[in-house]
Protein backbone atom coordinates (compact mmCIF):
# COMPACT_ATOMS: atom_id res chain seq x y z
CA UNK A 1 0.00 0.00 0.00
CA UNK A 2 1.52 3.32 -1.04
CA UNK A 3 1.45 6.23 1.40
CA UNK A 4 0.64 9.91 0.91
CA UNK A 5 1.21 12.34 3.76
CA UNK A 6 -0.67 15.65 3.49
CA UNK A 7 0.71 18.72 5.26
CA UNK A 8 -0.64 22.28 5.25
CA UNK A 9 2.12 24.77 6.08
CA UNK A 10 2.02 28.41 7.10
CA UNK A 11 4.80 30.33 8.86
CA UNK A 12 6.28 27.00 9.91
CA UNK A 13 10.00 27.58 9.45
CA UNK A 14 10.87 26.75 13.08
CA UNK A 15 9.56 23.20 13.08
CA UNK A 16 8.72 21.95 9.59
CA UNK A 17 12.12 20.41 8.76
CA UNK A 18 12.13 18.45 12.03
CA UNK A 19 8.65 17.12 11.27
CA UNK A 20 9.44 16.22 7.67
CA UNK A 21 12.51 14.25 8.69
CA UNK A 22 10.51 12.26 11.26
CA UNK A 23 8.06 11.35 8.47
CA UNK A 24 10.55 10.66 5.68
CA UNK A 25 12.35 8.13 7.88
CA UNK A 26 9.19 5.99 7.79
CA UNK A 27 8.35 6.21 4.07
CA UNK A 28 9.36 4.01 1.16
CA UNK A 29 10.70 5.07 -2.22
CA UNK A 30 7.23 5.08 -3.81
CA UNK A 31 5.54 7.08 -1.06
CA UNK A 32 5.06 10.85 -1.04
CA UNK A 33 4.56 13.94 1.10
CA UNK A 34 2.23 16.60 -0.29
CA UNK A 35 3.04 19.99 1.21
CA UNK A 36 0.62 22.84 0.48
CA UNK A 37 2.03 26.16 1.63
CA UNK A 38 -0.48 28.92 2.34
CA UNK A 39 1.62 31.95 1.31
CA UNK A 40 4.12 31.80 4.16
CA UNK A 41 6.11 34.99 4.58
CA UNK A 42 8.96 33.30 6.46
CA UNK A 43 11.42 30.61 5.32
CA UNK A 44 8.96 27.70 5.39
CA UNK A 45 9.22 26.99 1.66
CA UNK A 46 13.00 27.24 1.79
CA UNK A 47 13.12 24.76 4.67
CA UNK A 48 10.99 22.29 2.69
CA UNK A 49 13.01 22.67 -0.50
CA UNK A 50 16.39 22.33 1.20
CA UNK A 51 15.66 18.69 2.02
CA UNK A 52 15.85 17.95 -1.73
CA UNK A 53 13.88 14.74 -1.35
CA UNK A 54 11.99 13.64 -4.51
CA UNK A 55 9.20 12.23 -2.35
CA UNK A 56 8.23 15.76 -1.28
CA UNK A 57 5.83 17.54 -3.64
CA UNK A 58 5.40 21.22 -2.84
CA UNK A 59 2.32 23.19 -3.88
CA UNK A 60 1.86 26.88 -3.11
CA UNK A 61 -1.49 28.67 -2.82
CA UNK A 62 -1.87 31.87 -4.83
CA UNK A 63 -3.48 33.58 -1.85
CA UNK A 64 -3.91 32.87 1.85
CA UNK A 65 -6.77 30.33 2.06
CA UNK A 66 -6.32 28.90 5.58
CA UNK A 67 -5.54 25.34 6.62
CA UNK A 68 -8.84 23.66 5.72
CA UNK A 69 -8.56 24.65 2.06
CA UNK A 70 -4.88 23.65 2.04
CA UNK A 71 -5.57 20.21 3.51
CA UNK A 72 -8.40 19.69 1.03
CA UNK A 73 -6.10 20.61 -1.85
CA UNK A 74 -3.40 18.24 -0.59
CA UNK A 75 -5.89 15.37 -0.26
CA UNK A 76 -7.13 15.93 -3.81
CA UNK A 77 -3.56 15.85 -5.09
CA UNK A 78 -2.51 12.77 -3.10
CA UNK A 79 -2.04 9.52 -5.04
CA UNK A 80 -1.40 7.01 -2.24
CA UNK A 81 -3.54 4.07 -1.19
CA UNK A 82 -3.44 5.36 2.40
CA UNK A 83 -3.47 9.08 3.19
CA UNK A 84 -2.07 10.47 6.42
CA UNK A 85 -2.70 13.99 7.67
CA UNK A 86 0.10 15.83 9.44
CA UNK A 87 0.62 19.15 11.17
CA UNK A 88 3.75 21.09 10.30
CA UNK A 89 5.11 21.28 13.83
CA UNK A 90 4.69 17.82 15.34
CA UNK A 91 7.05 14.83 15.48
CA UNK A 92 6.05 11.35 14.37
CA UNK A 93 7.12 8.51 16.66
CA UNK A 94 9.08 5.64 15.05
CA UNK A 95 6.87 2.88 13.65
CA UNK A 96 3.77 5.10 13.33
CA UNK A 97 3.20 4.50 9.62
CA UNK A 98 3.65 0.73 9.75
CA UNK A 99 1.44 0.38 12.82
CA UNK A 100 -1.44 2.37 11.37
CA UNK A 101 -1.25 0.73 7.94
CA UNK A 102 -1.22 -2.73 9.55
CA UNK A 103 -4.27 -1.84 11.66
CA UNK A 104 -6.13 -0.54 8.60
CA UNK A 105 -5.38 -3.79 6.76
CA UNK A 106 -6.51 -5.88 9.70
CA UNK A 107 -9.76 -4.02 10.29
CA UNK A 108 -10.81 -3.02 6.75
CA UNK A 109 -11.92 0.34 8.21
CA UNK A 110 -11.65 3.42 6.00
CA UNK A 111 -10.40 5.71 8.80
CA UNK A 112 -7.98 5.11 11.66
CA UNK A 113 -7.32 7.55 14.50
CA UNK A 114 -4.65 7.19 17.18
CA UNK A 115 -3.73 9.08 20.32
CA UNK A 116 -0.65 11.23 20.88
CA UNK A 117 1.59 12.89 23.45
CA UNK A 118 1.75 16.64 24.02
CA UNK A 119 5.02 18.55 24.07
CA UNK A 120 6.05 22.20 24.30
CA UNK A 121 8.10 24.29 21.87
CA UNK A 122 11.32 22.65 23.07
CA UNK A 123 9.86 19.12 22.92
CA UNK A 124 9.48 18.77 26.67
CA UNK A 125 6.45 16.70 27.78
CA UNK A 126 3.28 18.66 28.58
CA UNK A 127 0.29 17.59 30.62
CA UNK A 128 -2.71 18.74 28.56
CA UNK A 129 -6.26 17.61 29.25
CA UNK A 130 -8.06 16.23 26.22
CA UNK A 131 -10.38 13.32 25.52
CA UNK A 132 -8.58 11.36 22.81
CA UNK A 133 -9.92 8.15 21.28
CA UNK A 134 -10.52 4.73 22.78
CA UNK A 135 -10.29 1.42 20.93
CA UNK A 136 -13.44 0.23 22.70
CA UNK A 137 -15.52 2.98 21.06
CA UNK A 138 -14.45 2.41 17.45
CA UNK A 139 -17.77 0.86 16.43
CA UNK A 140 -19.98 3.05 18.60
CA UNK A 141 -20.62 5.28 15.62
CA UNK A 142 -23.67 7.10 16.94
CA UNK A 143 -21.89 7.83 20.22
CA UNK A 144 -18.84 9.09 18.32
CA UNK A 145 -21.04 11.45 16.33
CA UNK A 146 -22.71 12.67 19.53
CA UNK A 147 -19.28 13.27 21.07
CA UNK A 148 -18.41 15.50 18.12
CA UNK A 149 -21.69 17.37 18.55
CA UNK A 150 -21.09 18.10 22.23
CA UNK A 151 -17.55 19.27 21.58
CA UNK A 152 -15.40 16.47 22.96
CA UNK A 153 -11.77 16.62 21.81
CA UNK A 154 -11.55 13.09 20.42
CA UNK A 155 -10.51 13.55 16.82
CA UNK A 156 -7.40 15.37 15.63
CA UNK A 157 -6.43 15.35 11.96
CA UNK A 158 -2.75 14.96 12.83
CA UNK A 159 -3.60 11.56 14.36
CA UNK A 160 -5.60 10.29 11.35
CA UNK A 161 -5.01 8.14 8.28
CA UNK A 162 -7.59 6.91 5.80
CA UNK A 163 -8.02 4.77 2.72
CA UNK A 164 -8.27 6.32 -0.73
CA UNK A 165 -11.88 5.15 -1.01
CA UNK A 166 -12.92 7.82 1.52
CA UNK A 167 -11.60 10.67 -0.64
CA UNK A 168 -14.65 11.10 -2.94
CA UNK A 169 -16.85 11.55 0.13
CA UNK A 170 -14.71 14.13 1.94
CA UNK A 171 -13.41 16.34 -0.88
CA UNK A 172 -13.99 18.98 -1.84
CA UNK A 173 -14.27 20.17 1.76
CA UNK A 174 -17.02 22.84 1.88
CA UNK A 175 -15.93 26.39 2.63
CA UNK A 176 -18.25 26.60 5.67
CA UNK A 177 -16.46 23.74 7.47
CA UNK A 178 -14.38 24.96 10.43
CA UNK A 179 -12.60 21.68 11.18
CA UNK A 180 -11.41 19.25 8.50
CA UNK A 181 -10.67 16.79 11.34
CA UNK A 182 -14.29 16.58 12.41
CA UNK A 183 -15.60 16.62 8.83
CA UNK A 184 -13.55 13.48 8.08
CA UNK A 185 -14.48 11.81 11.37
CA UNK A 186 -18.18 12.45 10.73
CA UNK A 187 -17.89 10.94 7.25
CA UNK A 188 -16.27 7.73 8.52
CA UNK A 189 -18.71 7.32 11.40
CA UNK A 190 -21.65 7.85 9.07
CA UNK A 191 -20.24 5.09 6.88
CA UNK A 192 -19.83 2.86 9.94
CA UNK A 193 -16.18 2.30 9.04
CA UNK A 194 -14.04 3.79 11.76
CA UNK A 195 -11.15 2.48 13.87
CA UNK A 196 -9.63 3.92 17.05
CA UNK A 197 -6.35 2.66 18.47
CA UNK A 198 -5.12 3.44 21.96
CA UNK A 199 -1.48 3.77 20.86
CA UNK A 200 0.25 7.15 20.96
CA UNK A 201 1.88 7.53 17.56
CA UNK A 202 3.16 11.11 17.52
CA UNK A 203 4.17 14.02 19.69
CA UNK A 204 1.97 17.07 19.19
CA UNK A 205 3.64 20.41 19.75
CA UNK A 206 1.77 23.10 21.68
CA UNK A 207 2.89 26.69 21.21
CA UNK A 208 1.51 30.20 20.79
CA UNK A 209 0.90 29.92 17.04
CA UNK A 210 -1.14 26.69 16.82
CA UNK A 211 -3.87 27.03 14.22
CA UNK A 212 -6.57 24.93 15.89
CA UNK A 213 -8.75 25.55 18.93
CA UNK A 214 -11.33 23.50 20.80
CA UNK A 215 -15.02 24.12 21.25
CA UNK A 216 -14.65 24.24 25.03
CA UNK A 217 -12.86 27.59 25.06
CA UNK A 218 -15.22 29.37 22.67
CA UNK A 219 -17.98 31.86 23.33
CA UNK A 220 -21.60 30.72 23.49
CA UNK A 221 -22.32 32.29 20.09
CA UNK A 222 -19.39 30.47 18.56
CA UNK A 223 -20.53 27.19 20.09
CA UNK A 224 -24.01 27.67 18.60
CA UNK A 225 -22.44 28.42 15.23
CA UNK A 226 -20.44 25.18 15.51
CA UNK A 227 -23.64 23.23 16.18
CA UNK A 228 -25.17 24.67 13.01
CA UNK A 229 -22.08 23.65 11.04
CA UNK A 230 -22.35 20.17 12.55
CA UNK A 231 -25.97 19.82 11.35
CA UNK A 232 -25.15 21.09 7.88
CA UNK A 233 -22.14 18.77 7.66
CA UNK A 234 -24.25 15.76 8.63
CA UNK A 235 -26.74 16.57 5.88
CA UNK A 236 -24.14 17.24 3.20
CA UNK A 237 -22.18 14.08 4.00
CA UNK A 238 -25.39 12.02 3.97
CA UNK A 239 -26.22 13.35 0.51
CA UNK A 240 -22.73 12.55 -0.78
CA UNK A 241 -22.97 9.05 0.66
CA UNK A 242 -26.33 8.46 -0.99
CA UNK A 243 -25.07 9.73 -4.35
CA UNK A 244 -22.12 7.34 -4.19
CA UNK A 245 -24.19 4.32 -3.13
Amino acid sequence: MTISVCIATYQGERYVERQLRSILDQLGANDEIIVVDDCSQDRTVEQVERLQDPRIKLLQNNSNRREIYSFGRAIEFAAGDVIFLSDQDDVWLPGRVQLMVNELRRSNAVLITSNFEWMDESERPLDVAFDGVSATSSKRHIKNIIDIFVGKTNYFGCAMAFRRELVPTIVPIPSYVESHDLWIALAANQLGSNLHIDDKTLRKRRHGNNATSTVSNRSLLRKLWSRWIFARSMIDLSIRRLIRS
